[in-house]
Order: C-alpha cells, then sequence, then structure tokens
C-alpha cells in the first residue's frame, strides 16, 4: 500500500461526526422557522411594515424544547415542574424579572434584581452593601420556602410566655404618654399615677421615688440618663408642665424646670441636655448643668408631642405628634446665643406620611440615619426614614395601633408592640420585615416598652396593668454564657407588685 492511498483511506474513515440530540435540533428548527435571530428577536418585528398574518405557523416539534425550557426553569428557580409555566411571567419574577414572552430562548440573563426577600418588603435597603445574588437561596424560614408568610428562624430558641410578670395598679391609659424607662444601671423606673417606682432588676428590691401633691397632678412621662456617671439620674414629667430631675440614688429631688405651659408627655436625653415635649406643642431644650436651664426651643409641631428620640452620637432629634408629623433636627440648631438668651429652631424636615399619631421612634443601632416610626390607629404601619434624604424606605401595614418599638441592640431585629384590636407584641427581621415571633398575653393595648441595659430583655406595660418581661432578644455573642439582667440571685418570684 503506498503512502498515497493510506492517507486516502484515513481520510475516508476518520470522520469526525458531531452528536444532534433531539432537542437541539428542535430548537435550530424553530429558530429557522419562527425567524429568531441570535439576540430571541423575532426578525418580523424589526421590520415595522411586516403583516402578521403571513408569519408562518409554529412548528409542532418545538413542544420537546418548550418542555425542555420548562423543566430548566424549574430545575434553576426550585419551582415544581409541574407549576413551572413554559413562559416566564411578572408574577413569576418579579417587575424586574419579566421577560418578554418573545425572548423564551433566553433562559439566564443579567437582570436588575431588588434585594429584598419574597414575601418581604421588597424594597431595596439603602444600607446593604452586599453584591447582588443572580437567584436567592431560601434561608431562614421555618416552612424553607419564600413568599408563604412563614416565620423566619433565628437560631435561638424565643418563648411564647413572659419570663416574669409584675402588676402595675393605676397605670394611667393614655397613648401620648411615656411611663416607663429602663437605666444603665438596670433599674426600672415605672409612673403609676402620682407616683414613680424604681425596681431593681439584678435583686427585685422596690424603691419608691415620688409622689405628686397636686390633686389633679399625675406623672405624665419618666426616662433615665445615659452616659458615664449620670445613669442615676431620672428626668420626670407631670401633668402640671413641670419637669423634675431624681436622683435615684439618693431617692431626692435635684431640681425642677419650667418652661412648657401644659403636661410634658414624653422626655429625651443627649448627654447633659434633657429634651421635653409637651401638649403645647413645643419641644424645650434644657441644659442641666446651667442655672438659666432653657437652651432652646423648638416649634414646628401643631398638637401635643409625644415621641422623643436623639440617635446615638447625639446629633439629631426625632419627634413624633398628634398632627401626625414627624419632624427631624439638628443638635447643631441648638447651641445659644452669645447673650446666653435661648434660641427658637424650626426642624430640618418636617415628614407627615402617617395617618395618624407619630408615637413611636426608633434609631437603628446598625444604619446611621435609619430610623424606624409607627403610627396610630388610622394609620397602623411601621415606616422607615433616611433620615438625610426624608425618603420613605419601606412601610410595613402591622394591621394594629403602633405603640412602641425598639431595635435589637446585637441583631437586625425590630420589636413592635401594638394597641386596637391585637394587644401584642411583634418581632421582625431587618429588612426583609418578616416575623420572627408573636407575643401575646396583655389583655388591653400594650403602651409602652423598654430595653435592658444588656440588650436581651423587653419590658412592656399595658393598659392591662401589668408589666411582662419577655427574652425575645437574645444575648450578645460574648456574654452568652453570663446571667442576664433579669438573673438576679434573690430569686425574686414569677408573680408581684411594682410597688
Amino acid at each position: 500500500m503506498t503512502p498515497r492511498s493510506l492517507k486516502k483511506d484515513l481520510d475516508n474513515s476518520c470522520r469526525y461526526i458531531p452528536v444532534r440530540d433531539d432537542e437541539t435540533m428542535d430548537v435550530v428548527r424553530h429558530v429557522v422557522v419562527n425567524g429568531v435571530n441570535g439576540t430571541g428577536t423575532d426578525l418580523g418585528k424589526e421590520n415595522p411594515d411586516a403583516d402578521p398574518s403571513n408569519a408562518p405557523a409554529p412548528s409542532p416539534a418545538i413542544g420537546v424544547a418548550d418542555e425542555f425550557r420548562r423543566r430548566m426553569r424549574g430545575a434553576l428557580l426550585k419551582v415544581p415542574v409541574q407549576h413551572a409555566p413554559s413562559t416566564p411571567s411578572s408574577s413569576d419574577l418579579g417587575e424586574e424579572e419579566n421577560v418578554d414572552s418573545s425572548n423564551t430562548q433566553r433562559l439566564l440573563s443579567f437582570t436588575t434584581r431588588q434585594r429584598g426577600r419574597p414575601g418581604g418588603s421588597g424594597v431595596v435597603d439603602p444600607n446593604d452593601h452586599d453584591n447582588i445574588h443572580v437567584l436567592s437561596k431560601n434561608r431562614g424560614y421555618e416552612d424553607g420556602s419564600e413568599g408563604s408568610g412563614g416565620k423566619v428562624k433565628v437560631g435561638r430558641h424565643i418563648a411564647s410566655a413572659p419570663s416574669r410578670i409584675l402588676d402595675a395598679p393605676e397605670l394611667v391609659d393614655d397613648y401620648y404618654l411615656n411611663l416607663i424607662s429602663w437605666g444603665s444601671e438596670n433599674i426600672l423606673a415605672v409612673a403609676l399615677g402620682q407616683c414613680v417606682y424604681l425596681w431593681n432588676a439584678d435583686n427585685g428590691n422596690i424603691d419608691h421615688l415620688l409622689t405628686l401633691e397636686g390633686q389633679d397632678d399625675y406623672v405624665t412621662s419618666v426616662e433615665f440618663a445615659e452616659g458615664q456617671g449620670c445613669g442615676h439620674y431620672v428626668a420626670v414629667g407631670t401633668n402640671n408642665a413641670e419637669v423634675q430631675l431624681w436622683d435615684s440614688r439618693e431617692l431626692k429631688l435635684v431640681r425642677t424646670m419650667n418652661g412648657h405651659s401644659q403636661r410634658v408627655g414624653s422626655l429625651a436625653w443627649n448627654k447633659n441636655w434633657l429634651s421635653s415635649g409637651g401638649r403645647d406643642s413645643l419641644i424645650i431644650q434644657h441644659d442641666v448643668r446651667s442655672a438659666n436651664h432653657l437652651a432652646a426651643t423648638y416649634t414646628g409641631h401643631q398638637q401635643e408631642v409625644c415621641g422623643l428620640s436623639w440617635n446615638e452620637d447625639g446629633s439629631a432629634l426625632a419627634s413624633g405628634g398628634n398632627e401626625n408629623y414627624l419632624c427631624l433636627w439638628d443638635a447643631s440648631m441648638s447651641q445659644r446665643r452669645n447673650n446666653n438668651s435661648s434660641s427658637t429652631v424650626s426642624p430640618r424636615l418636617t415628614l407627615n406620611q402617617h395617618c395618624a399619631a407619630v408615637k413611636a421612634l426608633a434609631w437603628c443601632p446598625h444604619h446611621r440615619g435609619l430610623l424606624a416610626s409607627g403610627g396610630g390607629t388610622a394609620d397602623r404601619t411601621i415606616k422607615f426614614w433616611n433620615t438625610n434624604s426624608g425618603a420613605v424606605l419601606n412601610s410595613v401595614d402591622t394591621g394594629s395601633q403602633v405603640c412602641s418599638l425598639l431595635w435589637s441592640k446585637h441583631n437586625k431585629e425590630l420589636a413592635s408592640s401594638h394597641g386596637f384590636s391585637e394587644n401584642q407584641i411583634c418581632l421582625w427581621n431587618y429588612p426583609t420585615m418578616t416575623k420572627i415571633a408573636e407575643l401575646k398575653g396583655h389583655t388591653a393595648r400594650v403602651l409602652h416598652m423598654a430595653q435592658s441595659p444588656d440588650g436581651a430583655s423587653v419590658v412592656s406595660a399595658a393598659a392591662d396593668e401589668t408589666l411582662r418581661f419577655w427574652n425575645i432578644f437574645g444575648k450578645p455573642p460574648s456574654s452568652k454564657r453570663n446571667k442576664g439582667v433579669l438573673g438576679g440571685s434573690s430569686g425574686f418570684g414569677f408573680g408581684g407588685s411594682i410597688r
């Protein structure tokens, strides 16, 4: 055999035969017959004058390709095959992932996807800088599905019953007041009628702090000071428009500050500055170190100021009023004038998206500039705000009056207490705003909440004249092996009275 004939035989025998499976051929046939170009666009649509009646009928052989694409979508998107439509729709992928029906060849494509979990708020968190995920995974849901309304797993046990219940007789049933405060020295101040009592969470001891003398007078707000060396001072607002400053260690009155013409229903500390909000629609800044305590007057509300809260670094104050306003103020506005006289300040932003009184306010400790607010009976929503721009980041309808809000100090979780009509406490995951737990036990609206210094426990005060302690937030990772603030050595019983 000559080399030439050998080469000829090899050329005839060693041929490359490509594998053409049925599914690939069906797809190619569909492209050729129906005129789909490489980008998935119908060639007939590129010509606006084309007659739709002249379009070729679809080939029956494309049924296998449709089945292939349907099964592929079911596998990739974790959708049961029997429920996976051959053509994606807005109900399947969301508005941002809606695929045009003419572009069925592209199973995967780069799209702009909102970083919210299905079934949650669906709103982009402006403080979330994680990488965009093409496919979201089922993480954190008890029922293993997304958008099913299931509760979120948090990796810890949350008891549905309170760890302790205390009677609180004569607790005033008034939505606009703020009658409990848990100080940094683990002392809980509770206002009952004309009196204020101090409950020591370490040993269960109870001290009587004060009783107002006026016949028509009663306590309308209490708030412990914060900061190194001043956590034992507690401010008390009264129905007679006074603000009193008390020493909880010595159980004695330090000073009395005036300035309001009607009751003082809200208080908030910012180091040595005390803000007080009254029914006269004013917010007054008090410098407790100075004999002339009146530093500034904030004017922007039209009705009673029922909520006040400073952010963590003391640079911004949020206030809520009965006229449905949420006002934002800068601390730099409160500086005294050169003649040591007080100044009048207007809000930096006035937000009026709520439909009822705004009492519940809470600054997020995890994201600077993020504020949560809750509305009253006609509103029922929790709103999240970018306080730099005043934009609403999210709004969640809770179905009932929002009385108070508390952020967890070490988890991205938010607790809310409610009034009409459920009278419950809800624990939410942020930013998805899926419900982690719902705690019921109070028989009337839960007007107030306060958080323990270690951030693990929450106390709620309701119109049913009881205080209930809940271990809902969990301890920080560094202190899980230590006793909590309610684990004192005295063994104070489950039940009891605050006075």
